[in-house]
């Protein structure tokens, strides 16, 4: 027998990301505006965005096996999106051109490296369960589907049904039917989409309980820099306290745009390698805190490397 006779199959990709591509047009502002208000800004920056991108690029620059499958327009910042997709190693056989503008994200960034965004989806909103359902072979060939909510719902439910695990970011928050929650394995939410989600604010220990009761198998609720809860549904249901805190590094933060998907790819990955969630949240939250220290989203992702410094 050979030495590594005993170790799990491998498969032609670790991740398969069903999600959006976004140009990123971000503006440093020394504070937000209250409506009505106009603030002057920065020298505008374009960066290369999109949860879904941002999430394939996270992972595949920690060294997974990533496809992405989505939508971008055939114009300046679709060629732009495709460069920096390319160049991080991330298949792109099912990243269809489409006649519409790509779609973009107006960024705002405040001085403690918060942000408020505005996301218009342009090419991702043609993302139908049609192109879902064609590329079938190639979600079922990962042992994660990574997800998120800058697609059409009905793009997210088809994958979610052929996936062997769907990770979803239910980001931006809106309303999800039962079935698709049921697919979650885990459901990843920040504090603020968990209050959505449940109608009120609450500990993170008991709103990831009250997240299991609406069905997903398992809950990540990311705290920023107070690292994340995990809560696994059968535990919780025999009682032995399942719900477990997950730190993360101090790190001086610069800019949090796209940290949470920086967080959901390293976690998609580490559960394909066949990490306990726990375990992989606690990586995706060194992940995360590394992602947090340079300014733009997929500019900032850390290498394997960057994360073991930590």
């Amino acid at each position: 027998m050979g030495e590594h006779d005993d170790a799990p199959p491998r498969h032609p990709l670790d991740v398969v990301v069903v999600g959006s591509a976004n140009a990123d047009l971000v503006v440093q502002v020394e504070r937000h505006p209250a409506p009505g208000e106009t603030v002057l800004g920065s020298e505008p920056a374009v960066h290369a965005g999109g949860k879904g991108a941002n999430q394939a690029v996270a992972a595949a620059r920690l060294g997974a096996r990533v496809a992405l499958l989505g939508r971008v327009g055939a114009d300046g910042h679709g060629r732009l999106l495709r460069e920096s997709l390319e160049r991080d190693g991330v298949d792109l056989g099912h990243l269809h051109d489409t006649q519409a503008a790509s779609g973009l994200a107006m960024i705002a960034v405040g001085p403690q490296g918060d942000n408020s965004i505005i996301v218009a989806p342009g090419a991702n909103a043609r993302l139908t369960e049609g192109d879902v359902l064609a590329a079938a072979p190639l979600l079922r060939s990962a042992p994660v589907v990574s997800l998120q909510l800058e697609i059409p719902l009905p793009a997210v439910l088809a994958a979610a049904r052929l996936a062997r695990r769907a990770v979803l970011n239910l980001s931006p928050a809106v309303p999800v039917p039962d079935e698709l929650l049921a697919l979650c394995d885990p459901l990843v939410v920040n504090e603020h989409e968990a209050a959505l989600l449940l109608g009120a604010p609450g500990e993170p220990d008991r709103q990831a309980r009250r997240l299991l009761a609406r069905g997903p198998r398992s809950v990540v609720i990311t705290l920023g820099a107070d690292g994340a809860v995990v809560a696994e549904g059968g535990a919780v249901v025999a009682g032995d306290g399942a719900v477990h805190a997950v730190p993360s590094p101090r790190v001086a933060a610069v800019d949090t745009t796209g940290a949470g998907d920086a967080f959901t790819g390293a976690l998609a990955w580490r559960l394909a390698l066949g990490e306990p969630l726990a375990e992989a949240a606690a990586f995706a939250a060194r992940v995360g805190a590394a992602a947090v220290r340079r300014p733009g989203a997929q500019d900032s992702y850390p290498t394997m490397a960057e994360v073991e410094e930590l």
